[in-house]
């Protein structure tokens, strides 16, 4: 019997949502907004997390880059051999890259340097290289490029070559060997990875020279020792080591959570304005409904339930309509014009896809900051106005 009550009052909290449909439909879409806004932004700050976390663990312990008057400039090779000689470091790996303006669609370019016989400075690297024929690709002047860059060169009718501008003003025609896929989206989706020689044409650079070099240090917690004798041996040099990375990363990012703040404020404070309209007081119509019940002998635990699933019909029916709409959003129209309060409006990089990324923990506490204070908010006037008489409520 008691089971069969539950749904004749679910039955009737419905009936009674349908009957204020206006003033329910308003509340439910204000209210999913909100969930939808908050959502998405959740959604978009922990896919950039995920990105850059995974871009920071496949970074080099230490990468080193030469200065001359506040300028960074090339480093020779025959340091990279000097570097060996301190302990505890296990490999010196000079690099040869820069970025490449495409004036036409406005982007940057990674350009990197490969030599089938020298290791790479992360696994991932290697993998590809380890999957391409090196020597061909520079007998045949090739390159291989990553997904975003085969995007950006398709759109502007690049589709089997490409035609860089030399540091001596000359066109080098670079055909395209491949298409290569990585994890990170982030670090490799504007990549172009071509031979060592084909690079320095590009960039204009002595072969006896190279961008910076990279280090590998055989412990991690020897890192700041060798950073030091690093700075002795080479003055003019700068190391920056991961963890200089990663702080640098997160100073952007908590900057840019910022306008994350500031939206969540202002959603906040809409919201609450719905909760105090509520706890404000009934309107009439709900105060003479509660009466009329009270009079043909609904008790007061009737009421409260009845409200209690009118109420939370609507909240979660917002929260998961929102939810949904923020996936949609942010996963499959890849959040436009949100996702640049963290990106930025530059197009100076090739657009990357959002990885998914799923935060229980945040998602949960956003439920517990608005379901249940939407569900309270409306069951104290309930509760107020079912402790008072029948005629004393109507009136």
């Amino acid at each position: 019997m008691k089971s069969k009550m539950n749904f004749l009052l679910l039955e009737y909290a419905i009936n009674a949502i349908l009957r204020r449909g206006k003033k329910n439909i308003f509340i439910l879409l204000i209210f999913s907004m909100l969930v939808f806004l908050l959502s998405s932004v959740l959604f978009i700050s922990d896919s950039i997390k995920l990105e850059l976390n995974s871009v920071v663990k496949s970074l080099p312990e230490i990468t080193l880059q030469r200065f001359v008057a506040g300028k960074q400039s090339d480093v020779s090779l025959s340091r990279a051999e000097e570097l060996l000689s301190i302990e505890g470091v296990k490999s010196a790996i000079p690099r040869i890259w820069g970025y490449y303006y495409f004036k036409v669609a406005g982007v940057n370019f990674s350009v990197v340097g490969i030599d089938a016989f020298e290791d790479q400075y992360k696994e991932s690297l290697q993998k590809i290289v380890d999957s391409v024929d090196v020597g061909v690709l520079e007998k045949n002047s090739g390159m291989i490029v990553g997904e975003g860059v085969k995007k950006v060169l398709e759109e502007n009718y690049y589709k089997d070559f490409f035609n860089f501008v030399t540091a001596e003003g000359k066109w080098k025609k670079v055909t395209i060997a491949g298409v290569f896929s990585s994890d990170i989206s982030l670090e490799a989706n504007d990549m172009i990875l071509l031979p060592k020689n084909t690079a320095y044409e590009i960039f204009g650079m002595d072969k006896k020279m190279a961008t910076d070099i990279v280090v590998k240090v055989s412990n991690p917690k020897e890192i700041p020792m060798i950073v030091s004798k690093i700075n002795l041996l080479f003055p003019d040099m700068r190391a920056i080591t991961k963890d200089d990375i990663r702080v640098s990363y997160q100073n952007i990012f908590d900057y840019k959570s910022g306008f994350f703040l500031s939206l969540f404020l202002i959603c906040a404070f809409t919201f609450f304005i719905i909760i105090y309209d509520k706890t404000s007081g009934l309107s009439s119509q709900e105060k003479k409904e509660i009466g009329i019940l009270k009079a043909v002998g609904w008790s007061m635990d009737d009421i409260i339930k009845e409200k209690f699933y009118e109420s939370f019909i609507i909240s979660f029916c917002a929260f998961i309509m929102g939810l949904c709409a923020a996936l949609f959003f942010v996963y499959f129209l890849q959040a436009p014009l949100l996702r640049d309060i963290f990106m930025g409006y530059s197009k100076l990089k090739p657009d990357f896809i959002l990885p998914f990324s799923f935060n229980v923990e945040m998602l949960c506490l956003l439920f517990l900051l608005s379901v249940p204070i939407y569900i309270a908010a409306t069951l104290i006037p309930s509760w107020k106005a079912s402790t008072l008489d029948a005629d004393e409520v109507m009136r």
